[in-house]
């Protein structure tokens, strides 16, 4: 979710990180009552993200900027469309630009992405969710991304749920623990809106992951047919998440197995910025 909070903390570090002490450019340059209207244009189709970061650029560098949005977070465009128009002083404008750009190109890069893979599996009942392979300091935004695209997002922080992945399980092997009641003595030290994940790499695993009391069973780079598999023995005891060699290319037969959802780092770590320009038109 993007608190005001969040926006103006992060869009407010970036800002400050490219003009730290002011635009020298735009103030040695520019006539100080110059004015301009800028449209941001889109250069190739996909779908938007970040009018709300795109705008705060502007209104922490300038209040009296006005912003006005022409599309929505999740809505598609194409190549020429004009998604949001700024007015008011030029040099204000001109410092806040390459900001502002950067949140919204990178953002609706993730949506476009994220809405190729909800497309590719569109009617086989599976969600695709984005994992923690975000950018330091991004994440609140990138996740936002991913909802723009019309994914869903996993747990935001570690905070957030039990998820037990290999190395963890690693450790407790080591200890000499068993598993499935390490599981239920951590269910008796949550609260009862814990949500707790197990990653397995091997079906020989599920049962004991199970009988420990596990909300979702990951079943992390498995071939198809042992999705198809792992999807049979839980059944419904448990919501059965598929990870691990996911691609544009095979999240389809993914997704055919049965599972209920696909977590895909590629979503954010993978997404290439769009090609979106800021033009000027002098007012």
């Amino acid at each position: 979710m993007l608190t005001t909070a969040t926006l103006t903390r992060v869009v407010g570090a970036a800002l400050e990180e490219d003009a730290p002490w002011g635009d020298l450019t735009s103030t040695t340059l520019l006539p100080v009552d110059a004015t301009a209207v800028a449209d941001l244009v889109a250069r190739e189709h996909g779908v938007f993200s970040g009018g709300d970061v795109f705008a705060t650029a502007f209104t922490l560098t300038d209040p009296t900027v006005t912003t006005d949005l022409h599309v929505g977070d999740g809505d598609a465009f194409a190549p020429g469309d004009v998604l949001a128009s700024v007015s008011g002083a030029a040099r204000s404008i001109l410092t806040a630009e390459r900001v502002a750009l950067n949140f919204t190109q990178r953002m609706s890069g993730i949506a476009t992405l994220t809405a190729q893979y909800v497309s590719a599996v569109d009617g086989t009942g599976a969600r695709i969710a984005d994992t923690r392979k975000t950018t330091p300091g991004l994440r609140a935004f990138e996740r936002h991304a991913v909802v723009s695209g019309g994914g869903n997002n996993h747990r935001h922080s570690l905070s957030d749920a039990v998820m037990a992945k290999d190395n963890h399980l690693a450790v407790l092997r080591a200890a000499g623990a068993d598993l499935a009641t390490a599981l239920r003595e951590t269910l008796k030290t949550l609260p009862h809106t814990a949500h707790v994940v197990i990653e397995v790499d091997r079906l020989d695993q599920i049962e004991t992951v199970l009988a420990g009391g596990a909300h979702t069973v990951l079943l992390d780079n498995f071939s198809l047919d042992d999705l198809r598999a792992g999807v049979a023995l839980i059944g419904d005891r448990a919501t059965v998440e598929a990870s691990g060699g996911v691609s544009l290319d095979t999240v389809r037969g993914i997704a055919e197995t049965g599972v209920d959802v696909i977590s895909v780092g590629a979503l954010t770590h993978s997404a290439r910025a769009l090609d979106l320009g800021l033009d000027v038109r002098i007012s």
